[in-house]
C-alpha cells in the first residue's frame, strides 16, 4: 500500500483536450493533472507524502532557495509498452544521484524507496497521460521531474532546515524535432560550466544557469548545443550544456571524458558504456583533449561523435564550431551511434528482453 495519500483533482483535464495535447506535446510545455509532494523539517524529517492536484506553489519572499539557490533535481521518463504497462529506466540510479546532489548542496537525503514510490504514485494517478507510441520510431514518453528546494523563511547563509520535494510530469515528444540527424555544437572558450571542487557532478539549477550564456552564444552561431572544456586549461573535453559526450574510434573504442567532480554521472552515459561492451566495443573513460578530437577527425581515426542524456537520448554530432575552426564530422548519423541508440530505446520501450533488470514498473 502506498504511503502517498491521493488527493484527486476536482477538475482534471478533459479527455479530448488531453488527447490533443498528447498528439502534439512538444517537450516540457504541458503538465499532468497531479504532482507528488513530500515535506522535510528538522523536527519531523520527511513527512506528509501526497499526490495532489498540480498547481502553483506558495513561497515566502524570504524562502532560502530564492536567495541562495539551494535546490536539486532529476530527470527520467516513463514509457508505455506494447501491452499497455508503464515502465521507467534504472530509477535507482537517479535516486542515488539525487542524494549525491543533496549532500553537495547541503540538503537532506531522500530515502531511495520514497523517491521510487513518489514516481510510482504519481504515474499511477496520471497513467492516462503516458502517451502510446504509434510505431518503433515514435519516441513519445512521460518526462518525470523530481526536485527539492530550500523553503525555509530565512536570509542567513546556512543550510535550510525546511525543504520541499516534488515530482511533476510532462508528456514529451523527441527533444530535438524532426528526424534523427547530426546537430551542430559550439565550443565555449570563454565560459566554464563547472570547476574541480565545485558542483559540476551535482544536478542542480546553478550548473544549468551557468551554461545559459554559452548556450545563447551557441544559438547565435547556429548551433543546437554548447560544449564545455575544463576550467583549469580550457583544453580537455567535459560535457555539453545538458548531455554527456562520446567519441567513436575506427578501431572500436568508445571514448568519453572521465567524470571527476565536474561532469554529471549521466544514467544514459553509464548505460551506454555497459551496452557498448555487450555489443563488442571498447569503452574508455579518460581525459580527452579538444586537440585529440580535431586530430582524430583529420586522420580518420575518429569516425563519429554523439551526445547523450535522458531527454535527448542519443544525438549524433555533425559539426563542431568555434571562433577559430569548424570541424565537419558528417551529414548523417553514424552506424555505431545509431546502433547504440536503437538498442537503448528498444530496452526502454520493452521491445527486447530486459536481461539486466534495468526496467522498473510504474503502472
Amino acid at each position: 500500500m502506498s504511503t502517498f495519500e491521493l488527493l484527486k483533482h476536482a477538475m482534471p483535464t478533459p479527455e479530448p483536450l488531453r488527447e490533443k495535447i498528447l498528439a502534439d506535446s512538444g517537450f516540457g510545455k504541458h503538465f499532468t493533472d497531479h504532482m507528488a509532494h513530500v515535506r522535510y523539517t528538522e523536527e519531523l524529517g520527511w513527512h506528509g507524502a501526497q499526490v495532489k492536484p498540480y498547481g502553483p506553489l506558495v513561497l515566502d519572499p524570504a524562502a532560502a532557495v530564492l536567495h541562495y539557490a539551494q535546490e536539486i533535481f532529476e530527470g527520467l521518463k516513463a514509457y508505455r509498452h506494447a501491452d499497455g504497462s508503464v515502465w521507467t529506466f534504472r530509477p535507482e540510479l537517479n535516486a542515488r544521484r539525487f542524494n549525491r546532489s543533496a549532500a553537495r548542496l547541503a540538503l537532506p537525503e531522500l530515502p531511495e524507496e520514497l523517491f521510487l514510490e513518489s514516481l510510482k504514485s504519481l504515474v499511477s494517478a496520471d497513467s492516462a497521460w503516458v502517451p502510446t507510441p504509434k510505431d518503433d520510431n515514435d519516441e513519445v514518453s512521460l518526462y518525470l521531474r523530481p526536485f527539492a528546494f530550500a523553503s525555509e523563511k530565512f536570509l542567513g547563509v546556512r543550510p535550510s532546515v525546511e525543504v520541499d520535494y516534488y515530482v511533476i510530469a510532462s508528456p514529451a515528444q523527441a527533444y530535438f524535432s524532426g528526424t534523427v540527424g547530426p546537430v551542430s555544437i559550439w565550443v565555449s572558450q570563454k565560459v566554464n560550466r563547472a570547476a574541480p571542487g565545485g558542483t559540476g557532478f551535482a544536478k542542480c539549477g546553478g550548473n544549468y544557469a551557468a551554461s545559459l550564456a554559452a548556450q545563447k552564444e551557441a544559438a547565435e552561431h547556429g548551433c543546437a548545443q554548447v560544449l564545455f572544456t575544463d576550467a583549469a586549461e580550457n583544453r580537455y573535453l567535459e560535457e555539453l550544456g545538458g548531455m554527456n559526450l562520446f567519441l567513436v574510434y575506427e578501431d572500436g573504442r568508445l571514448v568519453t571524458p572521465a567524470l571527476g567532480d565536474s561532469i554529471l554521472d549521466g544514467v544514459t552515459r553509464r548505460s551506454l558504456i555497459e551496452l557498448a561492451e555487450q555489443l563488442g566495443y571498447k569503452p574508455e573513460e579518460r581525459l580527452v583533449s579538444l586537440q585529440e578530437w580535431k586530430d582524430g577527425v583529420a586522420s580518420g581515426e575518429i569516425t563519429e561523435a554523439f551526445a547523450c542524456g535522458t531527454a535527448a537520448v542519443v544525438t549524433p554530432i555533425g559539426t563542431l564550431k568555434a571562433p577559430d575552426f569548424e570541424l565537419q564530422l558528417g551529414d548523417e548519423a553514424g552506424e555505431v551511434t545509431m546502433q547504440l541508440r536503437s538498442r537503448l530505446l528498444d530496452l526502454q520501450y520493452g521491445r527486447v528482453e530486459d536481461e539486466r533488470g534495468w526496467l522498473y514498473r510504474l503502472a
